[in-house]
């Protein structure tokens, strides 16, 4: 099943969606990791739809074909979800279930917390592995934020040369990828430039956000969390934080998976693995 795109205003800006319309009555809102886009779910989405379910996945803010937030704006952790209830809003149909990854399932296990009455089920693929930052680096985080605000809207995104080149970059980062997934991802995430390709995203995205991600906070909004929730992660990613276990039981109704075979970016790596495992959990 070929996706749909259409164009949705959330939060007031235009937001890029794909959807995979199964028929059904519950709506998974999917949402992708940090510098990804809506397509990371190309793989996975078409088996969600097969089994009736509404599978929409849009492009986050400054992500993909969305709009950017603009001169003078940035991306604040806590927009993202708002952008998040207004597409739930204009997208969902009698149920609503959350899938995101990385980036994508920290806006779900917050959104889940702040709305436990709206989420139906939520699943989050490698969300909750965020680094802890002691609170004395503060002052040096915000002196680097605003350098890098600086750097970035003046120079801008980078150049590559071809989307070879573009394929090749995201091979680095992530050997397990696929050379053909790298090449699908980059035909879509990437724009013609003077000199070659550059990627969609907003150059703002690459500087470091100014608030730093606290565990305290965070376990406030997984413990008030109603829904079930199935945390999934990759049997071969590094992100292990040492109070891992802490934060797996912080939410009330939560279940792990591990996907072998797979890394971070585990819907490139075992797509299929990963499917599975989420039909697996919304059925039982």
């Amino acid at each position: 099943m070929q996706p749909t795109s259409r164009t949705l205003l959330a939060n007031g800006l235009r937001h890029h969606v794909l959807e995979w319309d199964g028929g059904g009555r519950t709506t998974l809102l999917c949402l992708h990791g940090f510098l990804d886009l809506a397509w990371a779910f190309h793989q996975v989405a078409p088996a969600l739809a097969a089994r009736g379910y509404h599978v929409v996945a849009p492009d986050l803010r400054g992500h993909g074909e969305t709009e950017r937030v603009g001169a003078g704006g940035y991306y604040h952790f806590m927009d993202y979800l708002l952008d998040v209830a207004d597409l739930a809003d204009a997208l969902g149909r009698e149920r609503l279930a959350l899938v995101g990854h990385s980036m994508g399932g920290s806006i779900t296990g917050y959104f889940a917390g702040a709305f436990p009455e709206r989420v139906w089920r939520g699943v989050i693929m490698e969300g909750i592995r965020i680094p802890e930052v002691a609170p004395e680096s503060m002052p040096h985080r915000v002196e680097e934020w605003i350098h890098g605000v600086r750097r970035a809207r003046a120079h801008g995104q980078k150049v590559y040369r071809s989307l070879e080149e573009a394929a090749a970059r995201i091979r680095l980062h992530d050997p397990l990828c696929p050379e053909a997934e790298a090449r699908f991802i980059a035909e879509r995430g990437t724009r013609p430039v003077p000199g070659g390709v550059a990627w969609l995203h907003d150059p703002l995205h690459v500087t470091r956000a100014p608030y730093a991600f606290r565990t305290d906070h965070a376990r406030a909004f997984w413990q008030a969390a109603r829904c079930p929730v199935l945390l999934v992660e990759g049997a071969l990613s590094e992100r292990v934080p040492i109070d891992y276990p802490q934060r797996l039981a912080a939410f009330p109704d939560a279940r792990r998976v591990v996907v072998e075979g797979a890394g971070h970016m585990m819907m490139r790596h075992r797509p299929e693995a990963v499917a599975r495992v989420v039909l697996e959990f919304l059925e039982a």
